[in-house]
């Protein structure tokens, strides 16, 4: 079954350029969802920047981590797990190989992953234990804690590209799975190609691709019609 996808774009009065709104009658959104998301829409509509978390330093989720390449997601490969580290804050992931799911997970940000390898060339991730705190995507889709995601990194086009295939369940939110497929191109081919100093978001060349960019919390909002969202704060220490 083909599920088109959930949002479109349009020029919304009072903003120069188009924003995304979420498209209502998509028949995978349970009625909760299609409410909440018309509420975002009609923001939208009326001119105002419907941004999502993650525009306030807040961190992705997942497969929200995806969505966002344009900067680079590096992979640290050791024996006992995987790390990817988003290239503009520093948001990592830890990925936990050849062991199942821990028996009670708390939800978080991130949540729990562990993965392995298929064939050879296939990082299979599954991740539950998510928080309903993020956006399974960049039409501010929301979810719930019952979300399971599979990702399937595989690296293609001889090296020089990297292709995710992601498997979403979550029957809170949706009213069956769902499938989505997100490519990404090699730092260093893309840098070959093009000149750096034409690509803002890259480092000089003999600094490497490595830049040190802060995204912090802070309780102002720096966006026109907007409010500020409340700092996150822990009620216990964590140690």
């Amino acid at each position: 079954m083909t599920i088109k996808p959930v949002g479109s774009f349009v020029l919304t009065r009072g903003n120069p350029r188009p924003f995304k709104v979420g498209d209502l009658s998509n028949p995978i959104l349970q009625p909760w969802v299609v409410e909440q998301m018309r509420k975002s829409n009609q923001e939208v509509l009326a001119g105002k920047v419907a941004f999502t978390a993650r525009a306030r330093c807040w961190p992705h989720g997942v497969p929200g981590f995806l969505l966002y390449p344009v900067h680079p997601i590096f992979f640290i490969q050791a024996p006992k797990e995987v790390v990817m580290v988003w290239g503009q804050d520093f948001q990592f992931r830890h990925v936990y190989l050849n062991v199942p799911h821990s028996t009670h997970v708390k939800p978080s940000w991130y949540g729990e992953s562990v993965g392995h390898y298929e064939n050879g060339d296939t990082l299979v991730v599954d991740t539950i234990g998510l928080n309903d705190k993020s956006y399974v995507d960049n039409f501010r889709t929301p979810h719930t804690t019952q979300l399971h995601v599979v990702e399937r990194f595989t690296i293609v086009n001889g090296g020089q590209g990297l292709e995710v295939k992601v498997h979403v369940e979550d029957p809170g939110a949706f009213t069956m799975p769902w499938d989505a497929t997100q490519r990404f191109r090699q730092y260093e081919a893309a840098v070959r190609k093009v000149p750096v100093e034409r690509l803002a978001q890259l480092a000089s060349a003999p600094e490497g691709p490595l830049r040190e960019i802060i995204c912090a919390e802070n309780p102002n909002s720096f966006f026109p019609g907007t409010n500020a969202l409340p700092i996150p704060q822990a009620v216990v220490p964590d140690f």
